[in-house]
């Protein structure tokens, strides 16, 4: 089923990508739109701004070849980095990355990819390279187990102020909050248990880094909830970019949303974050569907993706044919 709707979310972006009007930005702060140049990323599963390196984002693909990490320049969509993680074993499906306290580097191994159940997944934690170069740089494993059972999951979210690690999983039917221990232990396994609902076919999340609020994207929208201390208070809808969204990050400054792709060359698009103060997200900037694909179900997601697929495709004959 997944992979039946990532084929028609690939198919409508390919159409939109061959409709647009190409537009160049340029990221001085980190915190304008781009696209990630790196060929071996093709695969852009997570998003997570540099806090110490100005305009630089950290992604991965969900299956590489090794445990690489790419440090992406905004201002160029090049990659100024490689970070060889060792310590891991062989990553197995790698969905998730984010920023946490002093520096500190979290990836969630944690999909299920071609469907398999996994009894156990992996987060791995490592002090984020002063010095962006090519690099090795050893990572702790943390077991993670879920308390009512496996879960599929690709959003991993680390409190910028405490810490502590937190997974949603994902269902059509949206997923639950699944909060880690204060601190993750190296040496046993980690019990996330299911807190609060989010009501999303969740693909990624992120904490703003004052961790007042936080974001959950999916394929055809998203949700911007305050942390109201632990017990989330849902805000309003975010717009995200038509096509298969699998990652999303706010700017080192938290002004900005970052809205990744998959893909070669896949586009990272920045709108406006939700406002402190606003009780309705700012959906500015967004050139895909707005509206909560949490509230209508994976069905509708269907249809529309559909529907949209067969209009560009009538478009772009009529435009050859002219």
């Amino acid at each position: 089923m997944r992979r039946r709707l990532a084929a028609l979310l690939s198919a409508a972006a390919c159409l939109l990508s061959g409709l647009a009007v190409p537009t160049t930005a340029y990221a001085a702060d980190g915190d304008e739109s781009f696209t990630i140049e790196d060929p071996r990323i093709t695969e852009s599963s997570g998003l997570a701004a540099s806090r110490q390196h100005p305009g630089i984002y950290w992604t991965h693909n969900d299956q590489d070849e090794g445990a690489y990490l790419y440090a992406v320049d905004s201002r160029t969509g090049e990659t100024v980095a490689t970070v060889t993680m060792t310590g891991v074993g062989d990553p197995r499906d790698v969905e998730a990355i984010a920023v946490g306290p002093d520096n500190q580097l979290y990836v969630g191994d944690i999909g299920d990819n071609d469907g398999v159940v996994w009894d156990h997944v992996w987060v791995y934690r490592l002090p984020e390279p002063a010095q962006l170069k090519d690099q090795t740089v050893r990572a702790t494993q943390y077991v993670v187990k879920y308390s009512d059972g496996p879960r599929d999951a690709e959003s991993l979210l680390v409190h910028p102020k405490t810490g502590r690690v937190y997974i949603i999983d994902k269902g059509e039917d949206g997923g639950h909050l699944y909060s880690g221990p204060a601190e993750l232990s190296a040496s046993g396994t980690n019990v996330f248990s299911p807190g609060p609902p989010i009501d999303l076919w969740a693909t990624d999340a992120a904490f703003s880094p004052d961790g007042e609020q936080f974001v959950v994207r999916g394929y055809m929208g998203g949700i911007a909830y305050d942390w109201n201390g632990g017990q989330p208070r849902r805000l309003g809808r975010v717009s995200v970019p038509l096509g298969q969204g699998e990652s999303v990050s706010y700017s080192a400054d938290g002004t900005k949303l970052m809205l990744g792709m998959e893909g070669a060359q896949s586009p990272v698009e920045a709108q406006d974050a939700p406002g402190g103060d606003s009780k309705s997200p700012s959906s500015k900037g967004g050139s895909g569907a707005s509206g909560d694909d949490g509230d209508s179900g994976l069905r509708i997601e269907y249809v529309v993706v559909a529907g949209i697929c067969v209009g560009l495709f009538g478009i772009a004959r009529r435009r050859r044919r002219s």
